[in-house]
């Protein structure tokens, strides 16, 4: 999980994951939208998908990256068990 935090502070990887939310996209396409080069896409690229936030999938020439939920499902119901930890602390 450590992986996912780190992968998530960086204001540019979150930018890819809200673009990908929309769509599947390749790496030329996410790259357009950035004014840095296109090895820098390319290292946060593969930080996302070490981090199993997104999937990387071979087509033709291209790679398309896509949003893997089940990352983001894990983290909303950790967060959620802390939220519901805190609440019968509050009642006992």
């Amino acid at each position: 999980m450590g992986d996912v935090w780190k992968a998530m502070a960086d204001p540019t990887r979150r930018e890819i994951l809200f673009m990908l939310k929309s769509g599947d996209m390749n790496a030329g396409e996410i790259a357009e939208k950035f004014d840095i080069s296109k090895p820098s896409i390319s290292n946060h690229l593969n930080i996302l998908r070490q981090a199993d936030l997104v999937r990387a999938e071979k087509q033709g020439q291209n790679v398309v990256y896509s949003l893997k939920t089940s990352v983001f499902e894990d983290i909303l119901g950790m967060i959620s068990d802390l939220a519901h930890r805190e609440d019968n602390s509050r009642k006992g």
